[in-house]
C-alpha cells in the first residue's frame, strides 16, 4: 500500500470544518443565559432536529467508529446490530422514562434517584458515573481520535490528543450544553455526510459491489448471530435492551441531558424518533466498512491481512487505500468532529454532575449561579486532563471491548434500581441502597466466579444475570425495610395515563406532526432491514 499522506486541500477542509464548529460554538455561548438552567440545561428550549442530532452525536465517536468497524472486520456484519438495534430502546423510553423526566421537571438522573428514594442514592450515582466518564467513557473516544489521525499523518499522539482537548474546551466550557448542542448538529451533518460518500466510494472500488462481497463470504453478511457468538450473539441484544442499552439512551446523563433541554415534550419525543431515522443509516458509516476492507485484503488479497490484536486498524487501512484526495480531508473533519462532540458533551455533563450534585449538596449548598458555573468549568476542564492521561491505557485492551465491558458493569446497578423505583412502589430507600452497592458486589462476585471456572461468558450474558440478581436483592430487602410513604413515590411510579400526554396532548398538531406517523414510518424501515438481513 502507497503511504498515507495528506494533501493542502485535504488539511485546508480539516481546519475549515474544525474552525465552522468552534466558531458555532462561541456563538451559542454568547446568547447563553448565565444561570445553572441556561448553562447546564440550555435553559431547557432545545429544538427537536438539534436534540436529534446532538442525541446521535454524542452516542457516535472515535471509540465507535473505530472500534466497531474493526469488529465488522473481524466478525462481519453482526456488529451492525450495535447500530440498528435502537427501536426496542427506544419505545421502552418513550413510554416509560421521558414522560416521567419530562414531567416531574428532572435536571440531572442524580436528582431522580434523590427524589424516589433518598439523598444517599443519588450520591452513589453522582460518584461511580463520574468516574465512569473520566476512567472508562472519555479515554476511548481520546484515545481512538488521537492514535487515528497520529497514524496518518505522523503527528505524535500526545500533541494530538492535546489538540483535541484544547479545541474542545475552548466552546464547550465556555457555552455549555447550548454551544454542546449546536455544535453537535454540525458534527452530525459533517460525520453522516462525509462518511456515508466514504463507504459508497469505497464500495465502488469491489468489482461486483456489495453482491460480490455477499457471495464471497455469505456467513458474514447475517445481523442474528447464534447465542455462543463471541461478538453479537442476538439474544444478548434483547436481554440487553431492559439492560445496558436501556441505561445508556436512558439513564445515562450524557445521553438523556439532551431530552432533558426539550423545549416541549413533543420537541423530546420528535427529537429521539429523528435520531432513529438518522441511526438506519448510521451503519454506513461507523461498521460496514469493514467488510468492505476484509473483502479487498482477505478476499482478493489486494494487501496484508490485519491480525486479530490490529483489527482497529481497520478504519485508517480504509482511509489509506479507498479515499482520495479531497474527501480524505472530508472524511476526517467528519471523524475528528465525531470526537469533539463526544468529548465536549462528555465534559459538559462531568461539569453538570459535579456542580449540581456533589459540589452544592457536599460543599455549598447555598452556592449561586456564577459559582456554579465556574465549578462546572474547572471540573470539566479537570475531567479532560486526567481522561488524557488515562487514554493510552485503552491501547491494551482494543477500543470497542473496552468501552462496552466498562459500561455494562457501571450500567447494571443502575438500570436494576430504576426500573425496580419506576414499576414498583413498595421498592425502599434501604432496597435501592442494597441494590446500588450490592449490585457491584454481585458482579465482580460472578466475573471471579467465571473466571475460576473458566467460562467465556459474553458481557452481556453477564451483565443480565447480574441485573436479575440485583432486582432480587433489591426486592428482598425492600419487603424488610421501612416502605416509602405514598405521596414521595407517587409522582414517578408509571402509570398507563402517561401515554395519553406523550406529544403535548393538549397542544393541536397537524397531521404531518403525529408522533405516531413518524414512528411507525422508523418502525416500518427498522423492521425492513432485519427482515433484509436476518
Amino acid at each position: 500500500m502507497e503511504k498515507f499522506h495528506l494533501s493542502l486541500i485535504d488539511i485546508l477542509i480539516i481546519t475549515a470544518e474544525t474552525l465552522l464548529v468552534v466558531v458555532i460554538g462561541l456563538l451559542a455561548a454568547r446568547k447563553v443565559k448565565r444561570t445553572t438552567q441556561g448553562y447546564f440545561l440550555a435553559s431547557g428550549n432545545m429544538p427537536w432536529y438539534l436534540i436529534g442530532a446532538a442525541f446521535v452525536s454524542t452516542s457516535v465517536s472515535s471509540e465507535q467508529i473505530v472500534g466497531t468497524i474493526g469488529a465488522a472486520y473481524k466478525g462481519g456484519m453482526g456488529i451492525a446490530n450495535w447500530e440498528w438495534w435502537s427501536l426496542p430502546t427506544y419505545l421502552l423510553m418513550m413510554i416509560f422514562f421521558i414522560p416521567l423526566y419530562l414531567r416531574n421537571k428532572i435536571m440531572t438522573v442524580p436528582e431522580l434517584l434523590n427524589r424516589r428514594f433518598g439523598p444517599a442514592c443519588g450520591g452513589i450515582y453522582s460518584i461511580v458515573i463520574l468516574i465512569g466518564y473520566i476512567f472508562v467513557f472519555l479515554p476511548p473516544v481520546i484515545y481512538g481520535g488521537s492514535i487515528t489521525l497520529s497514524e496518518l499523518t505522523g503527528w505524535p499522539q500526545h500533541y494530538v490528543m492535546a489538540g483535541i482537548i484544547l479545541v474542545t474546551a475552548s466552546y464547550t466550557l465556555a457555552g455549555g450544553l447550548s454551544s454542546v448542542m449546536w455544535t453537535d448538529a454540525i458534527q452530525c451533518i459533517m460525520l453522516i455526510g462525509g462518511g456515508v460518500i466514504f463507504y459508497f466510494v469505497a464500495l465502488d472500488k469491489i468489482p461486483g459491489g456489495w453482491d460480490a462481497m455477499v457471495a464471497a463470504a455469505p456467513d458474514r453478511f447475517h445481523l442474528y448471530q447464534p447465542p455462543s457468538d463471541p461478538e453479537a450473539p442476538f439474544l444478548s441484544l434483547i436481554l440487553a435492551s431492559f439492560g445496558v442499552f436501556l441505561f445508556y439512551q436512558s439513564s445515562n446523563q450524557v445521553m438523556i441531558q439532551r431530552i432533558l433541554s426539550a423545549r416541549s415534550k413533543w420537541d423530546g419525543m420528535m427529537g429521539l424518533i429523528f435520531s432513529g431515522f438518522i441511526n438506519i443509516v448510521r451503519p454506513l458509516v461507523t461498521c460496514l466498512l469493514g467488510l468492505i476492507v476484509y473483502h479487498w485484503l482477505d478476499v482478493m488479497h489486494q494487501g496484508p491481512s490485519l491480525l486479530p490484536d490490529d483489527q482497529d486498524r481497520a478504519f485508517p487501512v480504509a482511509l489509506q487505500l479507498f479515499a482520495p484526495s479531497g474527501l480524505r480531508g472530508i472524511i476526517l473533519g467528519g471523524f475528528f468532529a465525531a470526537v469533539m462532540a463526544s468529548v465536549s458533551a462528555l465534559s459538559n455533563s462531568v461539569a453538570t454532575i459535579f456542580s449540581l450534585d456533589v459540589y452544592r449538596r457536599f460543599w455549598r449548598k447555598n452556592a449561586g449561579d456564577r459559582e456554579l458555573i465556574i465549578t462546572g468549568q474547572l471540573s470539566g476542564g479537570a475531567a479532560l486532563l486526567i481522561s488524557s492521561l488515562v487514554a493510552p491505557l485503552v491501547g491494551t485492551v482494543g477500543l470497542f471491548k473496552y468501552f462496552q465491558t466498562g459500561v455494562t458493569y457501571i450500567a447494571t446497578p443502575f438500570i436494576a434500581v430504576l426500573l425496580m423505583g419506576i414499576f414498583w412502589k413498595r421498592a425502599s430507600y434501604g432496597g435501592a441502597i442494597a441494590g446500588l452497592i450490592g449490585g457491584v458486589i454481585i458482579q465482580i462476585l460472578l466475573a471471579v466466579a467465571l473466571f475460576a471456572m473458566n467460562i467465556n461468558l459474553h458481557w452481556l450474558y453477564a451483565g443480565a444475570i447480574a441485573q436479575v440478581l440485583t432486582m432480587l436483592l433489591i426486592a428482598v430487602v425492600s419487603v424488610y425495610t421501612t416502605a416509602p410513604q405514598p405521596e414521595q413515590v407517587k409522582p414517578y411510579i408509571w402509570n398507563i395515563s402517561w401515554l395519553r400526554t406523550l406529544g403535548d396532548g393538549e397542544v393541536k398538531r397537524p397531521w404531518y406532526q403525529s408522533l405516531k406517523l413518524w414512528l411507525a414510518l422508523y418502525a416500518l424501515a427498522w423492521c425492513y432491514i432485519y427482515w433484509r438481513f436476518w
